[in-house]
Parts: structure tokens; sequence; C-alpha cells
């Protein structure tokens, strides 16, 4: 049988602009992540393509994004996240490979499970270089913020999906890899990964309501943490491993069915 290939799937989408899209930003939001096989994305994406539109800038669509992610040296971010910590923090310095733009993030997850973002533009590889960089970081991590380091970095390539009428906005990730600064890597090009991002619950999204119908529920998923855990010899790695089981199945499940 020949199957489609997301690409061929992403051209039926309606076209959206960066402007338009500006009006979903949704700095602020409810999120929820999803992860399947990149073989499902064709059956998810032709399901869906009316429903929405997607992101196109000059021509293009599929997007490459880095990430280099910073943390302090007892890897305070990320063992908020292993251990659950109800607010908790991430940093991190994200470029856009189409425009070459690079931006500062803080990504905070409040105790009333809302994300929120900020971030500034930034020219620099390292934010403690830069007075602007360091005055950000103090103001949103405090003390923390002078022993932040490089400590991984991910890549991957997404697309966004929008419905302006219900202020909804999906990313789907795919092509993910991770490298430490010691020569460690991994790929997964099996994986997927879909975050719906909403300002409210989403229940009554399309795009909810086909994962749901292929079985393919929620789960939280940190590509940083998960990356480091992969990578590191540290602490509380055990804390990972449900996600490390759900990645194997995932991962069986390409290789039976072959890719996209």
């Amino acid at each position: 049988m020949v199957r489609d290939h997301p690409s061929d799937i992403i051209s039926r989408f309606d076209p959206v602009s960066l402007e338009d899209i500006a009006a979903v930003r949704l700095m602020t939001r409810i999120d929820r992540k999803y992860l399947f096989s990149v073989s499902r994305m064709p059956e998810l994406l032709s399901s869906i393509s009316n429903g929405y539109q997607i992101l196109e800038i000059e021509g293009q669509r599929e997007f490459n994004y880095k990430t280099v992610y910073f943390d302090t040296p007892s890897l305070l971010f990320y063992n908020q996240h292993v251990t659950g910590k109800l607010t908790r923090y991430k940093v991190r310095m994200r470029t856009y490979e189409t425009n070459g733009l690079t931006f500062l993030e803080v990504k905070e997850k409040s105790n009333k499970g809302r994300t929120s973002k900020t971030r500034i533009r930034s020219d620099e590889t390292d934010p403690q270089e830069d007075e602007q960089s360091r005055s950000f970081l103090q103001e949103l991590v405090s003390a923390d913020a002078a022993s932040l380091k490089p400590v991984i970095n991910t890549g991957f390539t997404r697309i966004t999906l929008v419905n302006l009428a219900d202020e909804e906005r999906i990313t789907v990730d795919y092509n993910l890899s991770w490298h430490n600064f010691r020569g460690g890597a991994v790929e997964m090009p099996f994986l997927a990964i879909a975050e719906i991002k909403r300002d409210r619950s989403n229940v009554m999204s399309l795009f909810y309501q086909k994962l749901k119908s292929m079985g393919v529920r929620s789960t939280g998923f940190s590509k940083y943490c998960t990356g480091m855990a992969m990578l590191n010899n540290i602490p509380k790695k055990n804390n990972i491993k449900p996600k490390i089981l759900l990645l194997n199945k995932i991962s069986n499940e390409y290789d039976r069915n072959g890719s996209a």
C-alpha cells in the first residue's frame, strides 16, 4: 500500500500568515501534549485539513528549530520538572532557522496548570554575555540567573495549525534530535509530538477529537528532561522511565508500520 507522506497532506491546508496568527499567539495558555508515531501523521492531518489553516512563510510550511536549554550546576529546572514541582521554569535559547532569528525564552508552568512564555530577541549564544539578557533572566529567575549554563540542545521540524475562530493553535513536532556538549546524541525519527494550545478546555477541538478516536491520549512530556535523562548520568532518571517506555512502544509501532 502506498502511503501519503506528511508533506503531501500539509499542502492541502489553506495557508495563514504570521501576521494573522498573531491573534492566537497564546503566550499564556492551557496546553496538552500528545505523543504518537510519525506513521500516523497522514491519517491525522488528512482528517482535519478542512478545520485548520497552516502557517506559511514565504511558501514554506515546515520549519526547523534549534533550541539550547540552560540550567544551574545543580540542574534546578530539570529537578523541578521530574519531581513534579507545581511551579517550574525552563530557560532556553531558540533559533528559528528559516529566518535566523533567536529568542531567549523563559517558560513558566504555574501551579494552576497554565503555561506562560516570556521572551526577548538575542544575538548572543550565551545570555551571560549580554546585559539585556542578564537583566531579563535576573527579573524572571532571580538569584539563579548568574549560574545558568547551556546543558543540552535539541532540533526538530514543526508545523503550526490554527483555528482562528476558536483561538486554537496546534504545533506538531517531528525529526527530533538531542545533543549534549560531550559528543552524545540521540535521534527519534519515529516520534511526533502534538501540542494543543488554547485559552480554555480543548474538549471541543476537532484535533483533540481525532486524536481521541485514534486512541492517542494526552501525556506530560518534556523534550528537555527526556534528552537530559537519555544522554547524561544524572539523578532521578527513573522518574523519566515511564516516558522512555512510551517512546519504546511508539518506536515499535513505527517499525511495524514503516515510515509514513
